[in-house]
């Protein structure tokens, strides 16, 4: 007899290889030894799948035990013989997206930027290792995963006052998946009322109701940075070199220096502490050709796009961490500012609990439409801008090498007729022969202009997009969180329905998905502002450099023209 299971609590599979059980439905076991609290079962329909170990009772009997085999190998397509010790792809979130369906938003973005080591290690002065303790699984209150990333678990488990409200709360609550964004973002804590802390009055981030549903309340003290001066320098006696930066922000006008790797550190601690979020991705790291002209200009361009998109957040502009990113000049104050940042309590969980927002709540239904239509917006936008970017991309390719060949080669060509008609040693045919040695010239400057004008009119455009496919690569992660709540709603009214739950439980769970909704709309319509603001400049200054483009050909041309009048 096959070893069965009763479900005992309901679970909803949120990734490839799951499967979703009902409370007191029956499974048949492959194996009775979880794999990293996880079992291998099959439905009465024949599905097979992962359940988690903890939602299901194992229903022993004389002939299940006689018939079982401890040492059988799970069968599931998935997973290999050896279980998840030997599995490479499926024990890691998949790439960009959450779901099945949010998955094709990009295979080119699993270059989601990561804190890596190579030349900006933190070994210099200013730098000091982490105060916080690294220990196996866990680092210093943070859960660490199988990729090495790690979050925040400061969360509180409110005592339950019996029995049926452990099984109810449990019905409802943990997610006990391991790869769901929405566990470890903090949200499903968040929603499930376990996360705690103290938030003082000044660590409030408000969403307000503006004329296009929930907006961030924006900064009532805008500014700007600049980026200059990148600079090679070097210490222990010139055996380590790196590129320094100067910033300048426009509120205190007192330069900063700053290397690539502190942007990295500023990075990965806005991305751990806000998960609704888009936090810009940092232009990408380059193991060689770091000190060449070129590649240093371009990182600059990039990172002064970084820097435009952060100041322009309302959130992200006024965060602490940031801020001391941009102001800090003293290296203990730096180390100091550096332990608070990564000593914050106010991130993933907790992170929810600084939103304020709009008195009235929103309406669910019209919530989880706006989130589909941006879903869909985001997923087409990604194809385009992809499609785009290869556009662009082959063209400057082509102006850079096949048109500047082509126009050098009819140049050649007519300075080679030029040297023919020289020949003839006829006085008056020698302005001929000079206009169209010119002509020859003029085509020859011509390509050359193909060559130059990448870097003025597409290089930009694609620089744009570069930035655009990062901000698109971390919404499939937003918009998951919010999904896991207003997955959670649909559940507790359910329980609510059932007598599983009483009302003032599910309230609290529909109030604090209120508050990630807010804060997810209010992202959305950030996106959207920039968004429109960025392409309609960009597009601005491409047709402008293109008009200057084609006048500076037209004015060769005419310069060339004019040589035959006195021919």
């Amino acid at each position: 007899m096959a070893l069965q299971a009763r479900v005992i609590y309901d679970f909803n599979s949120e990734n490839p290889g799951e499967l979703s059980v009902k409370e007191s439905e029956i499974l048949t076991l492959i194996c009775e030894q979880d794999i990293d609290g996880w079992l291998e079962g099959t439905n009465s329909k024949g599905d097979r799948g992962l359940v988690p170990a903890s939602y299901v009772e194992i229903l022993r009997s004389e002939a299940a035990l006689n018939s079982y085999n401890i040492n059988a190998e799970p069968r599931y397509s998935n997973i290999p013989a050896g279980g998840f010790d030997k599995l490479q792809n499926f024990s890691k979130p998949p790439p960009v997206g959450l779901t099945a369906d949010t998955a094709p938003i990009q295979e080119h973005h699993n270059n989601k930027h990561h804190i890596q080591g190579s030349d900006d290690d933190w070994d210099d002065d200013w730098d000091d290792n982490s105060t916080v303790a690294d220990e196996p699984g866990n680092v210093g209150g943070r859960y660490q995963d199988s990729e090495g990333s790690t979050y925040r678990m400061t969360t509180h488990i409110s005592p339950r006052g019996n029995a049926a409200q452990v099984k109810s709360s449990a019905t409802v609550g943990r997610n006990l998946n391991r790869f769901s964004t929405f566990v470890k973002s903090g949200g499903e804590a968040f929603v499930l009322g376990e996360a705690s802390g103290f938030v003082k009055d000044g660590d409030k981030l408000c969403v307000v109701m503006g004329q296009h549903g929930p907006e961030w309340q924006e900064n009532p003290y805008p500014f700007s940075c600049t980026i200059d001066d990148p600079t090679k320098q070097t210490k222990f006696k010139g055996m380590k070199s790196y590129i320094s930066y100067k910033l300048t922000p426009t509120h205190t006008q007192n330069p900063v220096s700053r290397r690539y790797k502190h942007f990295d550190w500023l990075y990965a601690r806005l991305a751990e502490k806000f998960p609704v979020i888009s936090v810009p991705h940092l232009p990408e790291k380059q193991a060689t050709g770091r000190f060449e002209e070129d590649f240093i200009s371009k990182r600059r361009k990039g990172l002064i796009w970084w820097m435009n998109h952060m100041t322009s957040h309302p959130i992200l502009s006024k965060c602490d961490v940031f801020q001391h990113f941009l102001t800090c000049t003293d290296e203990k104050a730096w180390k100091q500012g550096k332990r608070k940042a990564e000593k914050d309590e106010l991130v993933g969980a907790n992170f929810f609990l600084t939103i304020s927002t709009p008195p009235a709540p929103l309406d669910f239904q019209e919530v989880e439409s706006k989130i589909d239509g941006f879903k869909t917006f985001t997923k087409r936008m990604d194809d385009s801008t992809m499609q785009l970017n290869a556009t662009v991309n082959e063209f400057a390719r082509k102006q850079m090498g096949g048109f500047k060949k082509e126009y050098q080669k009819v140049g050649m060509s007519f300075k080679a007729l030029s040297q023919a008609f020289e020949m003839d040693q006829q006085t008056y045919s020698s302005g001929l022969n000079h206009a169209i040695s010119f002509t020859g010239d003029a085509y020859e400057a011509i390509g050359e202009y193909f060559y130059e004008q990448p870097s003025k009119d597409l290089d930009p455009v694609m620089d744009l997009l570069a930035l655009y496919q990062g901000h698109l690569a971390n919404f499939p992660d937003v918009i998951h969180v919010q999904k896991g709540a207003l997955t959670k709603v649909k559940e507790s009214q359910k329980h609510v329905e059932e007598g599983k739950m009483d009302r003032a439980q599910a309230d609290g769970i529909n109030d604090r998905c209120n508050i990630i909704s807010c804060a997810t709309l209010a992202e959305i319509q950030h996106f959207h502002h920039i968004r429109v603001r960025d392409f309609k400049a960009q597009m601005q200054h491409h047709l402008q450099q293109q008009i200057a483009f084609f006048q500076k050909i037209t004015g060769k041309l005419e310069e060339a023209l004019q040589k035959y009048d006195n021919a």
